[in-house]
């Protein structure tokens, strides 16, 4: 596109100004005076033959035209000092947005990002957590971690960590447990995936148990309820090490399950950029390292 001749310090100068609704303000922003800041709003408005404040006793206010114009000049501001900001040490830092399942996240993640970022100083990470149910195309993610089977539709699977699980609660509420026929007395605590239980507990051996506890939409929400003593949560052993060796959390019995994996999922529509195969061949080997 062939632009015109674009007045950056007059569209700076409004958009300041327009942002704080206040020529003292805006002028001490951008360290001129306001005398400075305002005839190149003057300038502005005889280029576009608009006004674009309303001049009050006390302050000013934005016409119409100014409203208008006011947004679209912040966005173009945000997108260029965001640009600007991922330059760092001579080097354009590429961004790479994934969205993580908020258990991963705490549990697994969060404790080895250092190590990536020592490894790939020129990726700048971008995490959003999320509940297992996310769209990457709509939330605008290059990539997601969630827990499952690996069988979405449209998306190349990566497996990066297995995680069985068994049950989990807090120690008074263990001291209680003495065989998972025990379990029939006691709350079991559910996840929004509700053959979880009855799976285990047929791996068990166990008859005649059925869960109806609460239904929780997080293993986080999950293990903070068996921590509190609420019941029994079934979750992946390897997401709450910390907490089980803190002896926050119990597990009472031996007895695991596979109920799913993490994975590490991407659009088959959209090439693997190289930032995105660097954070997939360094989630391969974190997870081939083992707890």
């Amino acid at each position: 596109m062939i632009r015109p001749q674009l007045p950056l310090n007059a569209l700076r100068a409004f958009e300041a100004a327009a942002r704080h609704l206040n020529f003292t303000r805006a002028a001490l922003e951008l360290c001129v005076s306001q005398a400075a800041l305002s005839h190149q709003i003057r300038t502005l408005e005889d280029r576009l033959q608009v006004t674009l404040f309303h001049r009050l006793p006390r302050g000013v206010a934005l016409t119409d035209e100014g409203a208008a114009l006011q947004p679209v000049l912040t966005d173009a501001f945000d997108r260029i000092a965001i640009a600007l900001d991922r330059f760092t040490g001579g080097r354009f830092r590429e961004v790479l947005t994934v969205g993580v399942v908020g258990t991963f996240a705490t549990g697994w993640l969060l404790p080895r990002l250092g190590d990536f970022e020592a490894a790939h100083p020129d990726i700048e990470l971008r995490l959003q957590t999320h509940n297992n149910r996310i769209d990457l195309a709509g939330e605008g993610l290059d990539l997601a971690i969630r827990f499952g089977e690996g069988d979405w539709q449209g998306q190349d699977c990566t497996p990066i960590v297995d995680a069985p699980s068994a049950p989990v609660c807090a120690p008074a509420l263990a001291r209680r447990l003495r065989q998972p026929r025990d379990l029939a007395g006691v709350p079991l605590l559910r996840s929004y995936r509700n053959d979880e239980w009855a799976r285990w507990l047929q791996a068990a051996g166990i008859t005649g148990v059925e869960a109806r506890g609460p239904v929780f939409d997080s293993s986080l929400a999950l293990a903070s309820a068996a921590a509190a003593g609420a019941g029994v949560a079934l979750l992946p052993l390897r997401m709450f090490e910390q907490d089980l060796a803190d002896g926050r959390l119990l597990q009472p019995f031996a007895q695991t399950l596979a109920l799913g994996r993490y994975w590490l999922t991407r659009l088959r529509s959209r090439q693997e950029r190289e930032p995105l195969r660097r954070f997939r061949l360094w989630l391969q080997a974190q997870g081939a390292a083992g707890p």
